[in-house]
């Protein structure tokens, strides 16, 4: 059951005598980092302090006990929450609170900060897509030929996070060079998860078929993908929600469009790619201080690897 999201009219300043309230430090989180999110940030925040103040209350931030993080994470959990979402909900609320003491220089304790809970409850283990079946998807993509199957062979050979993919501007393609690439960076339509999402990625096997039909098909419209990008933001969910449908008909229960990501990780662990260039690849990010120096590897190694995925699917 969800529990309505905190209007905008209770944003007004409703300071006491014991200062701010969580309304107040939600306001203030809003306001100065809300800007340039895409709506649901805005909506997540209000969610999940929502919840806090229809369980312990609309309190000033010093009010806020040990003892009302618990409730709020008993709730949750009784709601019958994943342990992400129980995860994420506390996320929000922890970062209103701490922003809101920051700008309001408070010196408080927050009590939501470091409460246990079960994380692995309701973990789905995504998994890989088998060769074979993946091999039976690309060649389903070739024979129907349109832009959401341009979009599942895009991320089949690249590994791309759908939204990424389904985000992309035609003039993120360069097919003209000796290497064909494309390059994954932040559009004000499509952010990025983080910084190291931002990558170039070399095009070979059925991704650089889906860049040669998006860019022989390219209108006027800036978009790769114009089905999802109608509006301001990618509507990566009802793409996801879309080729899922479909995909399932060809891979075995519990694969999704995501799955292709983890395939692409086996893929590279499969001809030994080092793990180093694999994060580059895909975008994951790279534990080590060392791995911040540099501009990382030039696009003809990756390529060079990229083309060996490919050839171990022939």
């Amino acid at each position: 059951m969800d529990v309505p999201a905190v209007q905008s009219q209770n944003m007004a300043p409703n300071r006491t005598l014991e200062g701010p309230t969580l309304i107040d430090a939600l306001g203030v989180y809003l306001d100065l980092k809300g800007n340039g999110k895409a709506k649901s940030f805005r909506q997540s925040a209000e969610r999940a302090c929502g919840y806090v103040i229809e369980n312990c209350g609309d309190k000033p931030l010093a009010a806020y006990t040990r003892q009302d993080a618990l409730v709020f994470r008993d709730w949750l959990v009784a709601r019958g929450l994943t342990g992400s979402s129980v995860t994420r909900n506390f996320s929000y609320v922890k970062a209103v609170i701490n922003f809101a003491l920051s700008e309001f220089a408070l010196d408080v304790r927050n009590p939501f900060v470091g409460v246990y809970h079960d994380r692995s409850k309701g973990v789905v283990i995504r998994k890989p897509i088998p060769l074979d079946d993946l091999r039976r998807v690309q060649r389903k993509c070739m024979q129907i030929d349109d832009d959401i199957r341009w979009l599942v062979a895009l991320v089949s050979d690249t590994g791309m996070r759908l939204a990424e993919a389904a985000g992309l501007s035609v003039s993120d393609f360069n097919l003209q060079g000796d290497i064909p690439f494309v390059e994954v960076r932040k559009h004000p339509w499509r952010s990025l998860k983080t910084s190291a999402s931002a990558r170039v990625i070399p095009l070979s096997g059925m991704a650089l078929w889906a860049g040669q039909r998006i860019l022989q098909q390219a209108g006027t419209s800036p978009y790769a993908f114009p089905r999802y990008n109608r509006g301001s933001r990618t509507s990566a969910n009802s793409a996801s929600a879309a080729i899922n449908k479909w995909l399932r008909n060809y891979v075995p229960e519990g694969c999704t469009m995501h799955s292709f990501r983890h395939s692409m990780r086996d893929r590279l662990r499969a001809v030994q790619c080092p793990a180093d260039i694999a994060d580059q690849i895909g975008g994951w990010t790279t534990d080590g201080v060392g791995q911040g120096y540099g501009s990382g590897y030039p696009i003809d190694v990756l390529s060079e690897w990229m083309g060996k995925t490919v050839l171990s699917l022939d």
